[in-house]
């Protein structure tokens, strides 16, 4: 087991998002050489705590698929979508880390992605990170890809690569898991559990976008740390008869923008899914790098040295110190990038 802390810190605490602008002009660079494609899959699956039902896997490929298999997961809020392409211009969830010349370089490997079961809202039961893994299997099936190069999963993309490490090891070279480990802290299901309390409220209220909108400004909290808000947002004040703290607006602008894009019994069962995530680290016994957050409080970085004694692989630990607690996977982009390119060169230098 090979321990390296790694340390980083964002120069630009305020920058938000990736600008479609660059983006776009990123995808224009190497589209003619990277070939995209969506596709829509009907099964029927088994759900471990709702029966067999049938579900719609939404994916995207981006790559040649004669190079090796890539299987790419974010967390709750991620997609199908990582990058820009010239097929799809807008901007991915994850344009840090792919693109030419970057970890994830679709030139080098054939990526795929898909949008989470239950992810569109029309399927209301629990769902658990097994049944997304069994999902990750069914669709690899169909697009006979036999084995993956590697899975590379961030906070519950990490939960369920664990799980299909687990459950359909034989598939799979190495995983790399971000700020995601084999259990749910107590601690982070009770900030969920108020999250989803929240939703309800509003859905008694007969406005439960209103309650969706708060639930995610509650999660933007557990994301992020102190040490952030009190480098970038002023004290509060008095504004019209009351005071206004200086996050309330960016909180605000959270809020909304998630409740655009997401359904509230989406939101509900993917959370839920959370706080179900239950492996035993002594079923895997292939290559695992655990990328853990020193900030991160849903995380905490005991949870995953735990995780890291009780594998049964070829196993390392990389700590990453951010400003940006458990959204550091999207915010510290070069920490992330050596760690990825670590982990990626050493899994073709075993498979050559």
């Amino acid at each position: 087991m090979s321990l390296a802390p790694i340390s980083a810190q964002s120069e630009h605490p305020c920058a938000e998002r990736v600008d479609v602008l660059d983006a776009i002009a990123h995808a224009t660079r190497f589209a003619s050489t990277v070939p995209a494609l969506r596709g829509e899959l009907q099964v029927e699956l088994p759900l471990r705590h709702a029966g067999t039902r049938a579900v719609t896997l939404r994916y995207e490929i981006l790559g040649n698929r004669a190079q090796p298999a890539v299987f790419v997961a974010g967390g709750i809020s991620a997609h199908r979508h990582l990058a820009a392409s010239e097929a799809f211009a807008e901007a991915g969830w994850w344009e840090q880390q792919v693109g030419a010349g970057k970890p994830l370089d679709p030139r080098e490997h054939c990526l795929i992605a898909f949008d989470w079961i239950g992810a569109d809202g029309t399927l209301d039961v629990p769902l658990d990170p097994a049944d997304q893994a069994d999902a990750v299997a069914v669709l690899l099936d169909a697009l006979r890809v036999q084995r993956l190069r590697a899975f590379v999963g961030c906070s519950y993309g990490a939960m369920v690569g664990l799980q299909f490490a687990s459950r359909h090891g034989a598939r799979l070279e190495q995983l790399v898991a971000i700020s995601g480990v084999h259990r749910a802290h107590p601690y982070a299901s009770a900030w969920r559990a108020l999250q989803r309390r929240a939703v309800a409220l509003g859905a008694l209220q007969c406005d439960e976008t209103h309650g969706l909108a708060l639930a995610r400004q509650f999660a933007i909290l557990s994301y992020r740390t102190p040490e952030e808000f009190a480098a970038r947002f002023e004290p509060a004040q008095v504004s019209d008869g009351r005071v206004r703290v200086g996050a309330e607006d960016y909180l605000d602008h959270c809020g909304a923008t998630y409740v655009a894009r997401t359904s509230p019994t989406a939101y509900l069962r993917l959370s839920e899914s959370i706080d179900l995530q239950d492996v035993d680290p002594g079923t895997i016994r292939l290559p695992v790098t655990v990328v853990a957050v020193a900030e991160d409080r849903l995380v905490p970085v005991s949870d995953s040295y735990d995780l890291v004694e009780r594998l049964r692989g070829e196993t390392r630990l990389r700590v990453v110190r951010s400003l940006y607690g458990h959204d550091a996977f999207l915010k510290e982009e070069q920490a992330l990038a050596a760690i990825l390119g670590e982990a990626l060169d050493d899994v073709v230098e075993v498979a050559a």
